[in-house]
């Protein structure tokens, strides 16, 4: 069986690495620049590759190819194959033949990432053989080819889950859904929150699904399409006799009758949002039989992502706050809410068909200055300037830091939390993230 596979990162190399411990003919093709790091790895393991080009006649003849998730369907290549019949899937779908354990999978538009830590996170500290990959750690592929046995808690994006085909997850969350990514989804709302549910696709009644019930988008879908799972709802707002909800101030999570109880304040990370973050973990433990002193003490002790509202440094009184891991207005909805001193507001980047208008409220309240970091701030500028007294533009994250410790005084709060891609400026989130810190460093 040959197997090309196209993309040479994390993803690529790993799947590359199972594949040849699987027995397959492996070719690997990238039509970016393949890292040092990466090319070590492959020649080591004698898999041929290529860079800077896809060679149709060394991936035309493939029986079977794993893409990145990074490379789009209407790219020529993937077109091509598609009009030979020749399977095209996702790292996950690969290796899902190969595991051995059940695995846990979490999606939604934000949250995923900090929910997915902390489900590993608590199953880890209760003592079980546990791994974390997906869009997180390293190579699902990579880790399986070493451990097959380990249950896998997995954060996947949507677009790893449109190579989706026969995936299914013993335990699968939702956190919530708001428009992301439209640009990969012909601008349509209801192709992204459908690739979102591919991820419950086939699970069956032995299965759950876990979900924010306070979400419109997943409400909707459940209410017009069928999933055989059992459903597992969280909730601020309802009570459930089986699911997480809120009663004064403590998380109440019930499965299978069995009830434990989280004051709020004991969980480690602040905002609404992590409160329903924390839910869902606690759900997955309770299923997966985590004892509830392991669940509180875990929640009490976990650390949070870095660039996710990272406390970076108090500089004459001010509280700087990294959160450049918002790159959707969503995010940075939960980073404005749970602001509790007057903010300066480090936002911009490449927009990705944002819609400012449900910041509104929290922009009134809370800002009192922005800062635009990025290329092209007309947008910004125009939803904005009727309500911030305040606004200037940046070109650097140097000029951005500078002129946001100007505009701050004592108890502020100055917050770079972008709503925004970040590859005008910046290689990536986490390089936009660090520069912020740096500069921070320095005043």
């Amino acid at each position: 069986m040959r197997l090309v596979i196209l993309g040479a990162g994390e993803s690529g190399v790993g799947t590359a690495l199972l594949g040849k411990k699987e027995g397959y003919e492996v070719f690997v093709s990238d039509f970016g620049s393949i890292s040092e790091k990466y090319q070590k790895i492959l020649n080591e393991e004698k898999i041929e590759w290529e860079q800077q080009q896809h060679t149709e006649s060394k991936i035309l003849n493939a029986d079977l190819v794993v893409k990145s998730p990074g490379i789009p369907d209407k790219a020529p290549i993937v077109k091509k194959l598609h009009e030979k019949g020749i399977k095209v899937i996702s790292e996950i779908e690969f290796v899902y033949q190969f595991t051995k354990n059940t695995s846990i999978a979490i999606t939604g538009s934000n949250g995923k990432t900090t929910t997915t830590m902390l489900t590993y996170h608590l199953l880890k500290q209760e003592g079980l053989s546990v791994g974390l990959a997906g869009n997180i750690g390293e190579s699902y592929a990579k880790q399986v080819a070493i451990d097959p046995e380990k249950l896998f808690v997995l954060e996947l994006s949507s677009f790893q889950l449109d190579g989706n085909i026969d995936y299914n997850p013993h335990i699968a969350i939702i956190t919530n859904i708001s428009p992301d990514h439209l640009d990969r989804y012909e601008y349509k709302y209801e192709n992204y929150i459908a690739s979102k549910f591919r991820i419950t696709m086939n699970q069956t009644e032995k299965d759950y699904l876990i979900y924010d019930a306070d979400d419109e988008a997943i409400n909707n879908w459940l209410k017009n399409n069928q999933t055989k799972a059992q459903l597992v709802p969280f909730s601020l707002t309802k009570k459930f006799d089986k699911g997480a909800y809120l009663e004064d101030n403590n998380i109440i999570a019930m499965i299978n009758n069995e009830k434990i109880t989280v004051p709020v304040a004991e969980i480690a990370i602040e905002g609404k949002h992590n409160v329903k973050n924390a839910m869902a973990a606690t759900l997955v433990a309770q299923m997966m039989r985590v004892r509830k002193q392991t669940i509180r003490e875990s929640l009490s002790n976990f650390q949070n992502a870095e660039h996710r509202l990272e406390k970076v440094a108090k500089i004459n009184k001010v509280q700087y706050i990294n959160d450049s891991k918002a790159t959707n207005v969503n995010a940075t909805y939960f980073a404005l809410e749970s602001m509790n001193t007057p903010t300066v507001w480090i936002v911009g980047g490449v927009d990705k068909g944002n819609d400012y208008d449900e910041l509104m409220t929290f922009v009134h309240e809370k800002v009192k200055a922005i800062i635009c970091l990025g290329i092209d701030n007309t947008k910004i500028i125009n939803a904005f300037s009727p309500i911030v007294d305040l606004i200037v533009e940046a070109s650097s994250m140097e000029e951005a830091v500078k002129l946001a410790s100007k505009a701050s005084e004592e108890c502020d709060t100055v917050l770079l939390s972008p709503a925004c891609a970040s590859f005008d400026l910046f290689t990536s989130y986490e390089d936009r993230g660090t520069q912020f810190k740096n500069e921070v460093q320095k005043l």
